[in-house]
């Protein structure tokens, strides 16, 4: 098992079956972070996936042979000039199309954009093939930040609006929801009032209910998270999972690996997040039970 981090899924993907030295037919992979093109470069972000060889898989010879040939013509691939990087990255789409069918792959084979980000000087930066002072470049981003920051304030009033007018005509005496911005990508969306406990429901079964709902809408509409809390619901909860992690990191800590017991709703998101914090060269990933119920399990990224 191998952890492979790289601009795009198919970059990635081709480096794990470079390095496996197997067909992308015969890769078992999870994307552990999707990338992200970001603003101007603005919070950018790599793909990243695990990768390991399945041996069970049929193996299909001429497409592997012309996948690997291929594969080594990419390495070099900084060399090459932009005709032949193209045809490259061509023969390598179609093969991978063609096999596909026999494993889904979730990859986009078209030519990645040659990007020639800012270089930076000590004194005097380029910009449009000018030289301008290092000051005057940092200033247009910072403004270029204010920006995304104005754009992303505009899009918290206008969800906040939206979701009080929703519930003002529910029967649940609450206080105005209140929304603030938890990080670049994640919404903080907070319910408070004498009533409120009631959106949580037994079990929690009102408070998944209302996160699906809500995740669901913005996602779709901003391509943003959400952390829902309800009357100290989530603090509650997370408190709870940090108690019960600190006896799955002692078995971390003593054999290198553990896994956490079944986990259900927001507690399986809450110690994923933890414990990939709390290891961040381990393999941290949710895993299901053939009833359908989820756990976490910490490992040790493998070479085989």
């Amino acid at each position: 098992m191998i952890r492979i981090e790289a601009a795009t899924l198919e970059e990635a993907y081709l480096k794990a079956s470079f390095e496996l030295q197997c067909s992308v037919t015969k890769l078992e992979t999870e994307v552990i972070q999707y990338p992200k093109k970001g603003i101007f470069g603005i919070f950018k972000k790599n793909a990243i996936i695990v990768a390991s060889k399945n041996t069970d898989t049929d193996e299909i010879v001429q497409e592997e042979k012309q996948l690997q040939s291929s594969l080594k013509a990419v390495v070099p691939i900084a060399t090459e000039t932009p005709k032949e990087k193209k045809e490259i990255f061509n023969k390598v789409g179609n093969v991978l199309r063609k096999v596909t069918s026999t494993k889904k792959v979730e990859t986009d084979f078209r030519e990645p954009e040659e990007k020639q980000p800012l270089k930076k000087a000590k004194f005097f930066n380029k910009f449009n093939n000018t030289v301008l002072p290092t000051s005057f470049v940092k200033a247009q981003d910072e403004e270029i930040v204010e920006e995304i920051e104005d754009n992303l304030k505009d899009v918290v009033q206008t969800i906040k609006d939206e979701i009080n007018d929703l519930f003002k005509v529910s029967c649940f005496e609450i206080d105005e929801i209140q929304i603030s911005i938890y990080d670049e990508s994640t919404l903080f969306i907070e319910f408070r009032g004498n009533d409120s406990a009631l959106l949580i429901g037994k079990e929690g079964y009102r408070y998944k209910a209302l996160s699906y709902m809500l995740f669901n809408w913005i996602n779709a509409k901003y391509q943003l998270q959400i952390r829902l809390e309800i009357a100290e619901f989530l603090k509650n909860q997370e408190e709870s999972v940090s108690r019960y992690l600190a006896s799955v990191c002692e078995m971390v800590e003593k054999d290198g690996k553990a896994q956490t017991k079944i986990l259900d709703g927001v507690l399986i998101q809450i110690a994923l997040k933890e414990l990939r914090d709390a290891y961040p060269t381990k393999y941290v990933a949710i895993r299901s039970t053939r009833d359908g119920l989820k756990y976490v399990i910490i490992n040790d990224y493998h070479t085989n």
